[in-house]
């Protein structure tokens, strides 16, 4: 018994050991801080899990778009699916940890050896009826390996249907900012069409009186026409984001649309929540597509080691019982009762190296699974540091945004005094209505941009953060 210990011991280490080298490998070190997560005065926004994270803007239309989507989206159906397939499989795979039983009845009519004569065979029925209950000993883990694999399968699927649903509420979020920014860059441009319309108007009655040359009148119609335009583009820059936004809520677009609303009756727009990075450390605990590489990693090492098992016997128990009689009448009779107990041990010899191509694959796909661990740690800190990037550099250009526009205000406001005073000449005037009206304009999309970064910050943390 001890003879045959040892090596069945050293066999279950070796499987068991199989591939931990890289997984040991892929736990690479960790910077202690991220390098853009830059300090400013204002106070980080409340603590926020991963399943209520937009809750910190604080805007009703918003929550409720969420709902709808977590409700709806079709994307998120499908991970809902996979992961009920990879749930199934787990199952099924934990199944051959347990013995099987099985119960049949059988008939069987034909000739039996009897001889009545020459040449002749008599012909017998034969009845039959019992259970069979069969057990594989898992000797070298390939069994337990096997239920192991789903199990970090059902984890990974578990973890992808998390970053499914992230993706599409960050998704959501930012089509939702995107709508309201192209909410109040179309009032920018109203106004400013009504301020031409209105010196057009001006304009044309003065040039019937006689006290302005036809090239003013053209020059007016000519910013009225563009600035028409460039509304038209506006509208159709929003229906094109409603059309889908509709999408990822899974509602049809026909029947879809937000109410428009101005940026500053927004409850989030006096202020960009500032987010906390955190430690990169707690990124690969928090991020779900890691956490999904890191499954499979798992799962491929499992399968090396159930592609090794295959180099060793396998020992499966067997027991029937029941009754067999020539007659149906007498099949219940003491004498027509029947058992048996068998156990097999055997070992494939040669297989034409089927066993050693498995275990080539099966490692092939651990290094994949290694390469796409550490590539989803990499594209998680580079998402990170791009967010934050983004964020600091945006909040510089918002104070130099906002001094353009207070200057171009005041140009404004100098070139329509003098314009009426007689000291200048129209043209200043609409020049300095066009340069307002590209600051206010580029003034907005910087705050829209800070505002899409928070978003892009808060996914690449994984949806949740700690204050």
């Amino acid at each position: 018994m001890s003879r045959f210990f040892i090596p069945l011991t050293f066999a279950a280490a070796l499987l068991s050991g199989c591939a931990t080298a890289p997984l040991q490998q892929a736990s690479f070190e960790t910077p202690a801080a991220f390098k853009g997560a830059t300090p400013t005065s204002a106070a980080p926004a409340a603590s926020q899990t991963a399943q209520t994270w937009w809750l910190v803007f604080n805007d009703d239309v918003l929550n409720t778009l969420m709902s709808r989507a977590m409700e709806k989206n079709n994307d998120i159906k499908v991970a809902y699916g996979r992961l009920d397939q990879a749930q199934a499989l787990l199952g099924a795979s934990k199944a051959d940890l347990w013995p099987q039983l099985g119960a049949g009845y059988q008939v069987i009519h034909g000739a039996n050896t009897t001889t009545i004569g020459a040449g002749t065979q008599k012909p017998a029925t034969g009845h039959a009826i019992g259970a069979t209950l069969s057990y594989e000993v898992d000797l070298f883990g390939r069994i337990r390996n096997a239920a192991r694999a789903a199990d970090f399968d059902a984890k990974s699927s578990q973890a992808l249907l998390l970053d499914t649903q992230l993706l599409i509420q960050s998704r959501v979020a930012q089509s939702y900012f995107a709508l309201r920014a192209l909410d109040e860059d179309r009032a920018i441009v109203r106004d400013t069409l009504e301020a031409y319309r209105g010196s057009l108007s001006v304009t044309t009655r003065r040039f019937e009186e006689g006290d302005v040359a036809e090239l003013d009148v053209a020059r007016l119609e000519t910013e009225v026409a563009s600035t028409e335009a460039a509304g038209a583009a506006l509208d159709q820059q929003r229906a094109q984001l409603a059309h889908a936004l509709a999408v990822l809520l899974g509602e049809p677009a026909s029947t879809f649309d937000v109410t428009t609303a101005s940026w500053a009756s927004q409850p989030w727009a006096g202020s960009v929540p500032v987010i906390p990075a955190g430690l990169p450390a707690r990124l690969i605990e928090d991020r779900p597509d890691i956490i999904a590489a890191e499954a499979s990693l798992y799962a491929a090492q499992r399968r090396v080691g159930i592609a090794k098992a295959a180099w060793f016997p396998t020992l499966s128990l067997t027991t029937n019982g029941g009754y067999a009689a020539g007659d149906a009448g007498n099949l219940f009779e003491d004498v027509a009762k029947n058992w048996s107990l068998a156990g097999i041990l055997s070992q494939a010899i040669f297989d034409g190296g089927r066993r050693n191509a498995n275990i080539d694959y099966s490692k092939a796909g651990l290094d994949i699974a290694f390469a796409g661990y550490q590539q989803s740690v990499l594209a998680a800190f580079a998402d990170v540091e791009d967010q934050l990037s983004d964020i600091s550099y945006l909040r510089q250009q918002q104070t130099a945004q906002d001094q353009a526009v207070a200057a171009a205000t005041r140009a404004m406001a100098m070139s329509q005094s003098r314009y009426t005073n007689g000291s200048s000449s129209q043209l200043e005037v609409l020049d300095a209505q066009r340069q307002l009206l590209a600051i206010r304009r580029q003034a907005l999309r910087v705050r829209a941009s800070q505002y899409q970064s928070t978003v892009g910050l808060i996914r690449a943390l994984g949806g949740g953060w700690t204050t």
